[in-house]
């Protein structure tokens, strides 16, 4: 019995887990995370409306563009 109640308040906790992302908002076309701060493996591109940072995984940061000349 006893292990059946700690079963049930197992799955309890873990029905109420959420998913790994979903607690930041997406910029950047979808690639990118507003969050207040970034790991080692990203770069901001600028702020979020709510003055986050747009955190990138290093592999989708933009080129510079390259000034034409005219």
């Amino acid at each position: 019995m006893t292990q059946l109640l700690l079963l049930f308040v197992a799955f309890l906790v873990l029905v109420h887990v959420p998913p790994g992302r979903s607690e930041f908002k997406r910029c950047w076309k979808g690639h990118g995370a507003c969050r207040p701060y970034r790991t080692k493996y990203e770069t901001y591109m600028h702020l979020c409306p709510d003055a986050s940072l747009c955190c990138l995984p290093y592999g989708l940061k933009p080129l510079a563009s390259k000034p034409e000349n005219v």
